[in-house]
């Protein structure tokens, strides 16, 4: 058992270096991971950009199309067959459809490979001719994400840590009562243990519905093939000592680090680690309407999404010796369309300093980070309307949840973060001098001319930003 895994990492590796030098001279592949914290419309996201990929008539920001060197994109096969392709055609027939509806979410982690032939720019215009690159988006849950961080903890120091934020949350009180029912030097019994595990699961949704960002195991919101294995049946407990084998404290321990080996890190080897440009959507203009502490909590979910990153330079002695590594961090505030254009420079500064943290780290570390506001796909237009003898810069769509046309006024974006950073780090319950809202909005019907992709906000900066140096 030990030669056969020996062996088998000894040709994953020589595997690997293979692949490695055959991509950096022959036909370039980057890995772009797309994830999303909470409802941030990762699936519109990477549909939207790979048909304006397709049709580029809309990406003037992409130097590569204003320079008139991408010849063609197409789909192709993805090169790994063990995993779920993203299913482009059926979500683009949504937001295409005569009565348009939003796509529904991914659950698990998906691929599609886009390949462009591009000619070179520069001295080699004239001496090379056009060669492919292939761009593999890689889809996958920001739970997930979050879960790498678990790596590096111990049952004991990931149940007191969370038993710590959950002990003021109402969202808590079933799992709290559950937990007070239990005792952790009992010998298991399986179906208490069950019962644990969903009253922990059930303060994870409620705690997400409610806008917090730390709700870890993520599998235990998105579990699909796991659902009712031992594997996602623990749930934290106080720490203890001293206790025998088949204690449940002891079982719940075990279950963590089985979690860890067996579903964890499976995710990072096999697909994580060989990501060399990533893709953080949020929707920090939710984050923003719950209030300071989803703001607070927002942040330092982003900053704890870092330490999951091996940022830095990847070149080609990099990675051919020690793999790939995160070159590119895009933080993207999402749903820009829901504000006027006159305050995406506000949002995009909020999104900047929401990131600073995590952006000086990676900037330390080599790699490029940035953040801006967009909006995948455009769902609303613009107006001013006149209110009480003021002038109000509104957006105006089609309702979600009604089907009726509104314009909606949010509220105004501070100019300076800080008039919202501090008070969501200072621990403060509401925003003292300002109402915030949301509201959400259906895809608006779409016509689109021959060679153009859907109407977007700032996709073809973000593009630029991700893979135009490849290009």
């Amino acid at each position: 058992m030990v030669i056969g895994t020996l062996a088998d990492s000894v040709t994953r590796g020589v595997e690997a270096v293979g692949d490695r030098i055959s991509e950096t001279l022959f036909e370039p592949v980057i890995r772009l991971g797309v994830t999303g914290l909470a409802r941030s419309g990762k699936t519109v996201f990477i549909t939207s950009l790979v048909a304006n990929l397709i049709d580029r008539g809309r990406m003037p920001g992409l130097l590569a199309q204003a320079e008139g060197r991408i010849e063609a994109a197409f789909l192709q096969p993805q090169p790994d067959d063990t995993v779920p392709r993203f299913d482009y055609e059926t979500h683009l027939g949504a937001l295409t459809a005569p009565l348009p509806h939003w796509p529904d979410s991914t659950r698990a982690v998906s691929e599609l490979r886009l390949s462009l032939r591009v000619r070179p720019s520069g001295v080699l215009s004239g001496l090379q001719g056009p060669r492919t690159v292939h761009l593999d988006i890689v889809d996958y849950p920001g739970e997930w994400l979050l879960d790498l961080a678990l790596l590096e903890k111990s049952y004991e120091t990931w149940s007191q840590e969370t038993l710590n934020r959950l002990a003021r949350r109402p969202e808590a009180e079933g799992f709290r009562a559950a937990l007070a029912a239990a005792d952790p030097a009992a010998p298991l019994d399986e179906p208490r243990a069950q019962a644990l595990a969903a009253a922990f699961t059930g303060y994870l949704q409620a705690a997400r519905d409610a806008g917090y960002y730390d709700c870890t195991p993520g599998r235990f919101l998105l579990p699909g093939d796991l659902a009712g294995s031992p594997v996602l049946t623990f749930a934290p407990l106080p720490p203890q000592g001293g206790l025998p084998r088949r204690a449940l404290w002891r079982e719940m321990q075990r279950r963590f680090e089985a979690y860890k080996a067996r579903v964890v890190k499976p995710f990072f080897r096999d697909h994580f680690a060989r990501i060399d440009r990533q893709v953080v959507l949020v929707d920090a203009l939710g984050a923003i309407h719950k209030g300071p502490r989803a703001v607070e909590d927002m942040r330092g979910a982003m900053a704890g999404t870092l330490s999951a990153f091996r940022p830095g330079d990847n070149g080609f002695l990099a990675r051919l010796l020690r793999g790939r590594r995160v070159e590119r961090i895009l933080f993207a505030a999402t749903k820009a369309d829901h504000l006027h254009h006159a305050q995406h420079a506000r949002l995009s500064a909020i999104m900047q300093a929401l990131t600073r943290d995590a952006a000086e780290r990676a900037r330390f570390a080599g790699a490029g980070t940035r953040a801006l506001a967009l909006a995948s796909v455009r769902a609303t237009t613009e107006e001013t309307l006149k209110h009480d003898g003021r002038r109000l810069d509104c957006v105006r769509g089609t309702l979600l949840e009604s089907g009726r046309q509104a314009a909606f006024y949010p509220g105004d974006l501070p100019e300076d973060p800080r008039q919202l950073l501090t008070p969501a780090r200072e621990g403060a319950e509401t925003w003292l001098d300002a109402d915030y809202r949301v509201m959400n909005f259906a895809p608006a019907p779409l016509s689109l001319k021959p060679g153009e992709g859907p109407p977007h906000i700032r996709l073809d900066r973000a593009a630029e930003f991700l893979i135009g140096d490849r290009l």
